[in-house]
This record gives structure tokens, C-alpha cells and sequence, in this order.
């Protein structure tokens, strides 16, 4: 029965495997992000150009923008999950054309990527990750994850507002998703969306006549902001990726148990109900 069992193990290792699904497992991206890094070009295989839907060999190697990835290449098979406190003026975006992306800013030592996005005027947190798997349930907009926001604008917050835009707001061709909305001063508002569109709560609230002054992330699901300082980032602890996994529906073990240290002692005790 073992040989049988190391017999089988041997096929696996030695399968041809799904390009895709090679960098996705080696931490570099979902894989639909590397369908799209194929169709530009930016992926080689043993110095080719990879095509759509092609297989990684053992011993092949695999680079993304001429940089080697897989085992060799040093990419980490350890998951890892930040939580970053992003400052206004920051583009989340892996692109070194970028000045300002959110890769260079925080320098983590290995390869991690933002999951989704925080537009460049805004703040708080985005959660970056080496695990294209995690990503891709985070962001799907079927499953209606939670994001939650403090924001401020330009005009007294009225119960016709609020009513509005807990109902859905008519913006990008498509109705929003009823969201959860509550007054936290004249100005101010905290609302709870379930979808990402693009520069959301700035076009509900321009489509109601509201300019937004100051919009700030303080929670992804269950992981919240809370004192994390501005421009810091931290690790997940074990509990939080073991929440995140079960409530995007993968319940299999955290890679490893090492923890790295951030540029932040900081501790996370915030509960993870939300404050409404």
C-alpha cells in the first residue's frame, strides 16, 4: 500500500501542470491575472513566450517579466496575508511604471500582491497577499464579501441621503447592491458594500449630489483597520487567515507557521463584528 501511495505521489509531482495554476500555487498571482499576463506577453517558459492554456513541465522554468519563479526562482510557499494601512497618494497596483505602487512602498521581502483595490485618493486598509487562490474568492462578486468605509462629504448627511443609498444608486450602466448605511456626523457617514465596483461610494454619492472630501477603508471581511498606523502593515495572525479562509470557503491549513515581523509591532484586538 506506501509503495503504492509513493508510486502515485511520484505521478503527481512529475504531471505536467496548467500554467495558470503554476503561478497561482507559487504565490505570483490569481489566475486569471495570469491569463492576462500571458496574453501581454509578459510570461516565458524556458525563454519562450507562454501561450493561453499551456503546461508547465518539471524542470521548466517559468518567468514573469524576465524574473524567475517556482522553487528555484525563491518564491515563498509559506501563505501570506497583510493587512496594509495605505495612505492617500499610493496606487495598489504591481506595475513598476507605477512611482507610487503599493508594492514598493510597503517593500515586503517576498512577492505579494494587493487584493483588489483602494483608489489613489483614498485610504485605510487593503489586504495583500502571495495566495492568487484566496485572492480570486475575495474579490469575486458573487460571494458578497463585506467592505466597510468611513467617509466624509461636502454637504449635511440627510435621511433622504441615507435612505437612497442604502436602496441601490444608479451608477456604471447597473443599479448598486442595497448596502448598509449609517450617520456618524453631520458630514460624515459609515456604509457597509457588499460589491466593488469602480470608485463606488464616490459615484453613489455624486449621483445624489454629494461630493466625497475624505474616504477611509476600516474593514475586509473580518479583518479590521483598527490602530494599524498610517503607511504600516502587519501579518495576519492564524486566527484571522483560518476566519478569512472559512468565510471564503476554503477551510485547508494555513502553509506554514512562521510569522515574519512587519514595520509594526502593532497587535490586532478589535472584535470582528462590525460597529453597527
Amino acid at each position: 500500500m506506501r509503495e503504492e501511495r509513493n508510486e502515485k505521489n511520484k505521478e503527481t509531482a512529475s504531471a505536467p501542470v496548467r500554467l495558470n495554476k503554476y503561478l497561482s500555487d507559487a504565490g505570483v498571482c490569481s489566475r486569471r491575472q495570469a491569463d492576462r499576463f500571458v496574453e501581454a506577453g509578459r510570461i516565458t517558459i524556458d525563454g519562450r513566450a507562454a501561450e493561453l492554456g499551456q503546461k508547465v513541465l518539471p524542470g521548466q522554468q517559468v518567468c514573469v517579466d524576465g524574473r524567475p519563479v517556482g522553487d528555484e526562482g525563491g518564491v515563498s510557499r509559506r501563505r501570506i496575508v497583510l493587512a496594509v494601512n495605505k495612505p492617500k497618494g499610493i496606487v495598489c497596483t504591481t506595475s513598476r511604471k507605477e512611482k507610487d505602487n503599493i508594492v514598493d512602498f510597503i517593500s515586503y521581502p517576498e512577492r505579494v500582491y494587493p487584493v483588489g483595490r483602494l483608489d489613489k485618493d483614498s485610504e485605510g486598509l487593503i489586504l495583500m497577499t502571495n495566495d492568487g487562490e484566496l485572492m480570486d474568492e475575495i474579490l469575486r462578486a458573487r460571494n458578497g464579501h463585506e467592505k466597510e468605509y468611513e467617509v466624509q462629504v461636502n454637504r449635511p448627511v440627510s435621511e433622504r441621503f441615507l435612505k437612497e443609498m442604502a436602496g441601490g444608486v444608479p451608477i456604471l450602466d447597473t443599479v448598486t447592491r442595497p448596502c448598509r448605511i449609517r450617520k456618524t456626523g453631520t458630514f460624515s457617514f459609515r456604509i457597509i458594500l457588499t460589491q466593488g465596483l469602480n470608485r463606488q461610494i464616490r459615484r453613489m454619492c455624486e449621483a445624489l449630489g454629494y461630493r466625497v472630501r475624505a474616504l477611509k477603508r476600516i474593514r475586509v471581511m473580518n479583518i479590521h483597520l483598527g490602530d494599524l498606523p498610517e503607511g504600516e502593515y502587519r501579518e495576519l495572525t492564524e486566527a484571522e487567515i483560518f476566519e478569512l479562509m472559512r468565510l471564503t470557503g476554503r477551510t485547508d491549513p494555513v502553509r506554514g507557521n512562521r510569522m515574519t515581523k512587519g514595520r509594526s509591532s502593532w497587535k490586532n484586538n478589535n472584535e470582528s463584528k462590525s460597529s453597527f
